[in-house]
C-alpha cells in the first residue's frame, strides 16, 4: 500500500522478517495493517492499522467511511426495526472513532464508548479489563444509565478482533446486569484462531444469545516459538535509536475558536444519540471554515491530530475540512500506547513524538505519543483537544504542542468543551455509622462502620470462580466475596498459639504507631480504619489511648478498593462530622504499597472534585514491611495473628463490596454481617489478649518512642521495587498478582488460587500457618535468600479453571 509513511514497501515487513511473525488471510490484508513491536512485556508485536486514523496519518474521508461501511452492514443486517432498538458501543482507547463512525452508519441507534477517566458523580453502569494492554482498566460511563439498561442489540466495536477475550468479558459482564437476545461484533479485522471462534460460539451458547460477527477483513497472525523473548529483544536493541528526524526551530502556536455548539457531547464517553449527530451535522460547516480561516497561506500538507479517546470530533472536523480545502488533509490522533518507532520503509512506525501526559489521568502521570507525525511533512498540524486537557502540561516546553512545534511551521490548537454529564442532586444528609452488635460483634463505642449492610444479599462465590473472573476480566474482586474460610482445628490451634507467641510484640507495635499519632498530630485524632484488616489495629490504638490517657479517641472503619479508590461518601461524612485535618488513616500492614497509593490519589481526586482539603493522606499502620509509610509500629515483617482469619478476627464483617447494582452514587460501600459465624468468633478474644500486654510493654514502647526522632522514616519503596522484580524473574509480569508479606500471603492462600510461596531462608514459626494453608492447598514452598519480607505469596498467573483441582488443590502449570 503506498503513502507517505512506508514508501510503497509492506509496513510489516521488518517485523516479519525478524520475528518470523505471518500474516495470513484476505487478499487485501496487508492494505489494512502493518506490523510494530510493543514496548509491552505482555505481548510482542502490535497491528498497525493503516485506516483507524490512531497511529498511521490518514485521509479522514477513508477513516470514517471504513466505520460507516460497517455500520451499514450492522443495519442490513439487523433490520431497521432492531437498529434502532440498538446500542452502539466503542473501546477506548483505539476504537473510539471507529465505533463511533459504525454508529453513523447504522445511524438510527446511541453511541456509548469505554473510557479509563473516571468522571466524579458518575456510577460505572460496568466495567472490564483488557488484559493484554498497557492500560488494562475501562469503564462505562453513560450519563443515562437506561442506556446500557435495555434488552435491544449491542454492537460491539474495536478496531482489532484478535483472541475475542475483551468481548467476551464485556459481554459477560453486561448480559449479568441486563441480558440480550443478541450481540454483533464488528471490527476492522478479524485475526482470530479457530480455537477462539469456536470459543465465541460456545459462550453464545451458554448465555442463549445470538452473537453476529461483521469484519472488513480476516486473517490470522501466526507466531512462531518464543516471540516475546524476541520481541523484547529487538526493543531493547533498537529503543535508543528511536527515530525522531531533525526539529525545524521556531515552529509557530496559535488559537482557534471553534464554536462548539454548548451542551453537544465531544464524544460517546457519557452517551451520543442520533439527535446529537443531527446537532453535529449541521454545526461542522461552521467549524472546519474556522480552522480553514486560520490556516496559514500556502498551506499544502495539514494533519489534524486528536487526543487519545477523543477521535471522533477530531475525525469530523478533518473530514469537512478535507472537503472545503484545497491542501492534503491527514488524520491521527495521540496515544498511550508504547511502541517502539524504527525508521525503515518495511516498517509501520517510523517516527515517534513523546510527550508527558496532560489531562491529569487517573492512574497518574507518564510518557504520550504521536506516531509518524515527525518527519511527515506537515507544514501544519491542528491539534485538538478536549478542555480537560487543555492543562499546563499541554503548554509546557516538553508538551505536545512544543514538540509538534518542533516538527511543523504552524500549530493550531482547538479546544472542544469536555462534556460535563448532569448528575442527579445529592442527599443533603448521609446515615450515621453502623454499630454493634447490630453489626459486627466489636461493642458500639469502639468503631463505627461507615458502610451499608449488605447482609441480606448472596455475594460468595467459589475462590477459583473468582479468581477466573478476576483474572479474565470479568469482573472487579470488590464485586463479590469469597465462601468464608472455615478453619481447621490444626489451624485454629496456630493461630492461639501465635497469639500467645506474638501478643507482647503486637502490643509494643500498637503502643509505638499510638504514641507516634498523638505526639506528631497532637490534638484528639480521629481514627479512620481502612475497613477490614485496619480495623482491629484501629481498635487497638484507641484501647491504648483510652487505657494510658483517658482520651477517648473517634473511631470509623471506611472502605478503599484497589482501582476503584475511597468511599468518596465516607470522606463526605467524615468532613461533615470532625475536621479532615483530625483525621489519621489506619491499616494492618503494608504489602507493596498499592493502597498506600491508592490512598493518596483517592484524596487528591476527592479534594479537587469536593472542594474539601485537609485530609492527610498518610497511613498509619502496624507493621510497614514494604517501607511505604512513614508512620508505624515496626517494620519487622512478622505474623499479625489478625492476618490468619477472615472474618471471624474482624467482627465478623466481610471484605468490603463495590458493585453498581447495590452502590449507588450516594450510598457507603458495602459489606455483610457473618452473624451465624458467632460461635468461631475470636475478634474480641483477639484485641482483649492483645491489650492485657499495654502494661507491661509500656516502657520498651516509650524507650522506641524517643529514639524515633532520630530515624529516618523516609519510606524506600523497597517493597514496590522487590515486587517487581519477582514479577519478572517468576514470568508474572502482573504486579497485582504479587502478594508480599506474611499477612497478604495469608490473603493469597484463604481468598485467591495460589501458585507458590516464597519464603525467606531460614524464617521461624511466623510460617508455621503458612506452611500449613500451603499443604492443605497443594501449594509449593520455595526457600528464598535473597528476600525483603517473610514471604511472598503468587497468585496464579494463568488462571483457568484447570489451575486447580476438583479438591481445590493448586495444579502447576
Amino acid at each position: 500500500m503506498k503513502n507517505a509513511v512506508n514508501d510503497g514497501v509492506w509496513s510489516g515487513t521488518w517485523v516479519a522478517r525478524r520475528l518470523g511473525v505471518e500474516l495470513e488471510g484476505d487478499e487485501h490484508l496487508t492494505d489494512l495493517l502493518g506490523m510494530a513491536l510493543r514496548r509491552n512485556p505482555k505481548r510482542a508485536h502490535l497491528l498497525v492499522s493503516h485506516v483507524l486514523g490512531k497511529h498511521v496519518p490518514q485521509s479522514p474521508a477513508v477513516v470514517h467511511g471504513h466505520g460507516v461501511r460497517l455500520g451499514h452492514r450492522v443495519r442490513a443486517l439487523l433490520g431497521d426495526a432492531e437498529a434502532a432498538r440498538a446500542v452502539v458501543l466503542g473501546y477506548a482507547e483505539t476504537a473510539t472513532g471507529l465505533g463511533h463512525s459504525v454508529a453513523d452508519g447504522l445511524a438510527l441507534a446511541p453511541y456509548l464508548h469505554s473510557t479509563r477517566r473516571p468522571v466524579a458523580g458518575v456510577t460505572p453502569a460496568g466495567g472490564f479489563e483488557e488484559s493484554h494492554s498497557h492500560a488494562t482498566s475501562h469503564l462505562l460511563l453513560p450519563e443515562d444509565p437506561a442506556l446500557l439498561a435495555g434488552d435491544g442489540p449491542l454492537v460491539l466495536v474495536d478496531d482489532e478482533f484478535s483472541t475475542g477475550n475483551t468481548v467476551l468479558n464485556t459481554i459477560r459482564e453486561l448480559h449479568a446486569r441486563h441480558p440480550r437476545r443478541r450481540y454483533v461484533v464488528v471490527a476492522l479485522v478479524d485475526m482470530r484462531s479457530a480455537e477462539d471462534a469456536a470459543r465465541l460460539d460456545r459462550f453464545a451458547a451458554e448465555i442463549g444469545a445470538r452473537v453476529d460477527l461483521v469484519a472488513a477483513a480476516s486473517g490470522t497472525v501466526r507466531l512462531p516459538e518464543g516471540v516475546l523473548e524476541k520481541g523484547q529483544a529487538l526493543v531493547a536493541e533498537h529503543e535508543r535509536a528511536d527515530a525522531v528526524p531533525g526539529a525545524v526551530p521556531g515552529g509557530e502556536v496559535s488559537r482557534i475558536e471553534l464554536g462548539w455548539p454548548a451542551g453537544l457531547p465531544d464524544g460517546g464517553r457519557h452517551g451520543f444519540t442520533p439527535a446529537h449527530r443531527a446537532r453535529l451535522e449541521a454545526a461542522l460547516p461552521g467549524m472546519a471554515a474556522r480552522i480553514a480561516d486560520a490556516l496559514p497561506d500556502g498551506s499544502r500538507r495539514v494533519l489534524v491530530l486528536g487526543f487519545e479517546e477523543l477521535m471522533y470530533a477530531p475525525l469530523r472536523l478533518a473530514a469537512e475540512l478535507e472537503r472545503t480545502v484545497p491542501a492534503e488533509v491527514r488524520y491521527s490522533t495521540t496515544t498511550r500506547s508504547p511502541v517502539l518507532a524504527v525508521d525503515d520503509p518495511g516498517y509501520a512506525i517510523r517516527t515517534r513524538l513523546a510527550f508527558p501526559a496532560h489531562d491529569d489521568p487517573a492512574d497518574g502521570p507518564g510518557e504520550r505519543y504521536a506516531y509518524n507525525v515527525a518527519g511527515a511533512g506537515f507544514d501544519t498540524v491542528v491539534a485538538v483537544v478536549d478542555s480537560a486537557a487543555d492543562t499546563p502540561a499541554l503548554h509546557a516546553p516538553d508538551g505536545l504542542l512544543a514538540r509538534l512545534a518542533a516538527h511543523a511551521p504552524h500549530v493550531l490548537l482547538a479546544v472542544v468543551p469536555a462534556h460535563e454529564p448532569h448528575l442527579p442532586e445529592r442527599p443533603a444528609m448521609l446515615p450515621e455509622p453502623l454499630r454493634g452488635p447490630a453489626f459486627s460483634s466489636y461493642a458500639p463505642d469502639e468503631v463505627g462502620w461507615l458502610l451499608q449492610d449488605l447482609s441480606g444479599v448472596s455475594l460468595e462465590a467459589p475462590t477459583e470462580e473468582r479468581e477466573e473472573a478476576v483474572q479474565n476480566g470479568g469482573a472487579h474482586y470488590a464485586e463479590s466475596l469469597p465462601v468464608e474460610y472455615q478453619p481447621s482445628e490444626r489451624y485454629q490451634a496456630l493461630f492461639h498459639a501465635a497469639l500467645t507467641t506474638s501478643a507482647d510484640r503486637i502490643a509494643r507495635a500498637v503502643g509505638v504507631v499510638t504514641e507516634t499519632v498523638l505526639t506528631e498530630r497532637g490534638g484528639t485524632p480521629v481514627l479512620v480504619s481502612l475497613a477490614r484488616a485496619g480495623t482491629p489495629v484501629g481498635v487497638l490504638m484507641r484501647r491504648w489511648a483510652e487505657q494510658r490517657y483517658g482520651t477517648e479517641l473517634p473511631h470509623y472503619a471506611v472502605s478503599i478498593v484497589r482501582g476503584r479508590g475511597i468511599d468518596a461518601n465516607a470522606l463526605r461524612w467524615l468532613a461533615a462530622h470532625h475536621d479532615p485535618r483530625d483525621v489519621v488513616f489506619v491499616d494492618g500492614w503494608t504489602g507493596k504499597g498499592a493502597i498506600t497509593r491508592e490512598l493518596a490519589a483517592a484524596i487528591e481526586e476527592f479534594e479537587r472534585v469536593e472542594g474539601v482539603t485537609g485530609f492527610d493522606p498518610e497511613i498509619a499502620v502496624l507493621a510497614d514491611p514494604g517501607s511505604c509509610v512513614r508512620t508505624y509500629g515496626t517494620r519487622d515483617d512478622f505474623l499479625i495473628p489478625s492476618a490468619c482469619l477472615n472474618s471471624t478476627v474482624s467482627g465478623l464483617i466481610s471484605r468490603t463490596v463495590l458493585r453498581a447494582d447495590l452502590v449507588g452514587p450516594d450510598d457507603f460501600h458495602g459489606a455483610k454481617f457473618y452473624r451465624e459465624l458467632a460461635d468461631a468468633d475470636v475478634s474480641v478474644a483477639f484485641l482483649d489478649a492483645v491489650s492485657a500486654r499495654f502494661a507491661e510493654v509500656r516502657d520498651e514502647v516509650d524507650a522506641a518512642v524517643k529514639e524515633l526522632p532520630a530515624e529516618d522514616r523516609t519510606p524506600t519503596w523497597e517493597g514496590w521495587r522487590a515486587v517487581e522484580r519477582i514479577s519478572e524473574e517468576y514470568g508474572i509480569y502482573d504486579v497485582n498478582l504479587v502478594k508480599p508479606g506474611v499477612g497478604e500471603t495469608t490473603r493469597v492462600l484463604l481468598r485467591r488460587v495460589p501458585w507458590k510461596i516464597l519464603a525467606k531462608a531460614g524464617a521461624g514459626a511466623d510460617l508455621d500457618h503458612v506452611r500449613l494453608l500451603a499443604e492443605q492447598r497443594g501449594v509449593p514452598v520455595e526457600e528464598v535468600a535473597d528476600l525483603p519480607y517473610t514471604c511472598v505469596g503468587l497468585i496464579h498467573p494463568k488462571y483457568t479453571r484447570g489451575a486447580t483441582g476438583a479438591d481445590g488443590r493448586a495444579v502447576n502449570v
